[in-house]
């Protein structure tokens, strides 16, 4: 249960909700059929991977036995 609550925190406090963070998510996955030079800001790219990154960290960590 303290894994869940973590990571849920780890959503909250860097996203601000759920909601947001699939928002981003969803905006990634759009990313990844239309990338090309040009297509997004740099910034914008380096945003979904860190959100895709924290994602399998916390995962990762969730999966992980005490």
């Amino acid at each position: 249960m303290e894994k869940d609550e973590t990571f849920k925190e780890w959503v909250e406090d860097t996203y601000g909700s759920p909601e947001e963070l699939a928002k981003i998510l969803d905006y990634g996955i759009e990313m990844l059929f239309y990338l090309e030079e040009g297509s997004f800001e740099q910034k914008e790219v380096q945003n979904v991977v860190a959100a895709l990154r924290g994602i399998v960290v916390g995962l990762r960590y969730k999966n992980k036995p005490l």
